[in-house]
């Protein structure tokens, strides 16, 4: 579990989906927020410095919205192509030295780990059984590196409770 202590040390590098306002804010400024539009006229031409996190970092939303106004197929193939080759194309050109967050608003009630295989999934009205499996699409084969933001120190605090604030990871292949 990434625990966050200062505010922002979990953003600096990797991807994460986060859903928490108070994280949002430790992070960025709403002015600081693109669309995901935005974010896919950068691909390819990545500026020096992001918005957030003292250039560190960029916030994004949208990506619920797109996922939500697809069938299941295509939410699918959204997320295992489209944004995955964005995302994969920001840690390139970053080095993995840069953030990528996908502001995820309703993520908490939304974003669930089957529990015998620690996969994530993201419920979705039109996929097959509901369950989106957003952790493999986005993830690949390292799904398993996926850890929850935490918006506490408490080392004994439920991982399921309230200080649920997202998701991270290092750098997806």
């Amino acid at each position: 579990m990434v625990r966050i202590r200062n505010g922002m040390a979990w953003s600096r590098r990797g991807i994460s989906l986060l859903w928490s306002p108070e994280a949002l804010a430790a992070v960025a400024d709403p002015t600081e927020v693109i669309s995901i539009r935005q974010l896919f006229a950068m691909d390819g031409h990545w500026p020096d410095v992001l918005p957030s996190a003292g250039g560190d970092a960029v916030v994004v939303a949208g990506a619920e919205g797109c996922i939500d106004s697809l069938n299941g197929a295509d939410a699918e193939r959204w997320l295992a192509e489209d944004l995955r080759q964005v995302v994969m194309g920001f840690q390139e050109h970053y080095e993995g030295a840069a953030g990528l967050i996908l502001w995820i608003p309703s993520g908490r009630p939304r974003i669930i780990m089957q529990g015998a295989s620690e996969h994530y999934y993201m419920r979705h009205r039109a996929y097959h059984d509901g369950k989106l499996p957003i952790g493999r699409l986005l993830c690949s084969g390292a799904e398993s590196e996926i850890e929850r933001i935490m918006m506490t120190d408490d080392e004994r605090a439920d991982p399921d409770g309230p200080h649920w604030a997202g998701l991270y990871h290092p750098r997806i292949s």
